[in-house]
């Protein structure tokens, strides 16, 4: 097998305390996954997980407290800024808000332009590679005179798509991408990212908290709960049979059509959780040497 596009290996990240004398909060503890190239690792989990926090740890936005980020066997954990603006020709990101992350008083032509003249491009290989990057992500070629202001959320998304693909990066991090969207264009958005990376086998580690967005894109998936891994495994067995109770109460409290049905999904979802409760309240309980069961009768 050839090695990993991305490695990381007992990665922690601890942010600083709110408030006078407040003890610092670890966000990730520990954690280690792979992603190869040309493949797509859905990270999934709820709000709170760390799933943002392991994405900007990626980028280099977070310092790490612990553990290692390699990229290409090469480890990047504590990259310079100088070695950073070399990586982000390989390494890019598309952000969930698609205006905030446009600059709103430059013309997309000239947003587009500026990763690739701060490569050495000339105006007349940026004006090219501007027009097929617009066609790449069917945009109009006018598209590149006009603001961002001028375009709807879904086509925004597709002009910070375009950005990101601009210095051909082998691997691109989504955080929540399409979570700003309406549905019809969701879909739009996540068949782009799929036809995008057959055509140029770009890598994604796609961060997501929805189950039903992360198996549409995603060849495995890892599952994040309270900073740390508790599943990984190939996408259609984690976001149809999982096997840990969290991924399966992910799952079922995904809305379906039939109510009936999504009233049996929700009874067993507080099953679950009742359950998981309790199993914690008793693991609790003979850690702090009060539960009387632990000692026999």
């Amino acid at each position: 097998m050839t090695a990993p596009l991305l490695d990381l290996s007992g990665l922690r990240v601890t942010y600083p305390g709110r408030g006078f004398r407040a003890r610092p909060h670890e966000v990730l503890h520990g954690v280690s996954l792979l992603a190869r190239e040309g493949e797509t690792l859905g990270i999934v989990g709820e709000s709170g997980s760390g799933k943002t926090t392991l994405g900007r740890a990626v980028l280099g936005l977070v310092t790490p407290s612990g553990g290692h980020v390699r990229f290409r066997g090469r480890d990047i954990t504590h990259a310079s800024r100088k070695e950073r603006r070399a990586l982000a020709r390989d390494i890019q990101v598309v952000f969930q808000d698609p205006y905030s992350s446009l600059n709103p008083a430059l013309a997309v032509g000239d947003i587009l332009s500026e990763p690739l003249t701060t490569q050495g491009a000339t105006t007349r290989e940026a004006r090219a590679r501007i027009a097929e990057l617009l066609d790449q992500v069917g945009l109009p070629k006018d598209a590149a005179r006009r603001l961002p202001r001028e375009f709807s959320g879904g086509q925004r998304q597709r002009v910070a798509i375009a950005r990101a693909l601009a210095s051909e990066p082998s691997l691109i991090v989504c955080d929540e991408p399409v979570s700003a969207l309406d549905l019809t264009t969701r879909a739009r958005v996540l068949d782009l990212f799929v036809d995008i990376q057959r055509r140029t086998s770009v890598a994604y580690l796609f961060i997501s908290h929805d189950l039903a967005v992360i198996r549409h894109v995603s060849h495995r998936v890892s599952v994040m709960r309270g900073g740390e891994i508790v599943e990984t495994g190939d996408a259609g067995q984690v976001t149809s049979l999982p096997r840990h109770p969290y991924t399966q109460m992910l799952l079922l409290a995904a809305p379906v059509p039939d109510p009936v049905a999504q009233r049996e999904r929700r009874e067993e979802r507080h099953r679950l959780l009742a359950r998981e409760r309790a199993e914690t309240g008793a693991v609790r309980r003979v850690e702090q040497g009060t539960d009387p069961g632990q000692f026999g009768s």
